[in-house]
């Protein structure tokens, strides 16, 4: 089925971050084009590659069979959200039952999205902190848990005179953070509604009149993100800053959090 003729995805980690089973409705199943399998529904809980987080891994089942589709890889492009996988034990035969409008059952890998989501959260809380510990001057560009992450990176540098004072007080700031706790949110915002809730400053990729996600931890300001995330704060559990670089006009934080 060409993409065009597909509606987005209905994306309901949006909804609820924390959800790890959920039913969709089969709208396509065929090969890409790089030759893998691919899965689309009406609506996933998979949340995709991007924004510096690794895509959801887990099964999606064909309602009442015993029809199970592996999905080892979740991507998006122009709305869609293409699940990449291959069908379990499979024949031709099996792979011709996932047919346009059955109902599937879809199940996350627990483990995995948990993982991403602290180490997505833990990214998020360090922006906050760079501000609580002088460096708010630093702006932030992105953040990406693979290949080489976790890290988040900034536009901006720092003495290397500082570096060492300012590694340990980010992080002593970080598990503060997580000590106290706090609830994390995300929600589609107006775009007036969305700036204001992160400071009074949106990035210009975010067209105005839009609707942006806005996530908040805690009391800290929002940020636009597509990401999944801990309910609170306290479920990072603890940060560790690992090192600080600088280079050529921009520095990376590097992390990991706590098991």
């Amino acid at each position: 089925m060409a993409s065009s003729s597909l509606s987005p995805t209905k994306l309901d980690y949006f909804d609820d971050m924390g959800k790890l089973q959920s039913r969709a409705i089969l709208l396509s199943l065929s090969k890409g084009e790089d030759g893998r399998t691919a899965l689309v529904l009406d609506r996933t809980i998979f949340h995709p590659q991007g924004g510096g987080q690794p895509a959801d891994t887990g099964f999606i089942a064909v309602a009442d069979s015993g029809l199970k589709f592996v999905a080892e890889d979740v991507r998006s492009k122009d709305g869609i959200v293409y699940h990449y996988g291959f069908v379990e034990n499979s024949v031709e035969e099996m792979e011709s039952k996932f047919e346009k409008g059955k109902e599937v059952f879809l199940r996350v890998d627990e483990a995995r999205r948990k993982l991403n989501s602290r180490l997505h959260s833990a990214g998020h809380l360090l922006d906050a902190c760079m501000r609580n510990v002088g460096l708010g001057d630093l702006e932030p560009t992105k953040g990406y848990h693979f290949p080489q992450g976790p890290y988040v990176e900034y536009k901006g540098t720092i003495p290397q005179k500082d570096m060492e004072i300012k590694q340990k007080e980010l992080e002593l700031e970080a598990n503060a953070l997580i000590s106290r706790g706090g609830k994390v949110s995300g929600a589609l915002l107006p775009y007036e509604e969305a700036c204001k809730l992160c400071g009074d400053f949106l990035p210009d990729y975010i067209p105005k009149g839009s609707t942006p996600r806005i996530v908040k931890l805690g009391d800290s300001p929002g940020c636009p993100c597509g990401g999944t995330h801990v309910s609170d704060i306290s479920e990072i559990k603890s940060l560790t800053v690992s090192q600080i670089r600088t280079k050529k006009g921009s520095t990376k934080v590097f992390y990991n959090v706590g098991s």
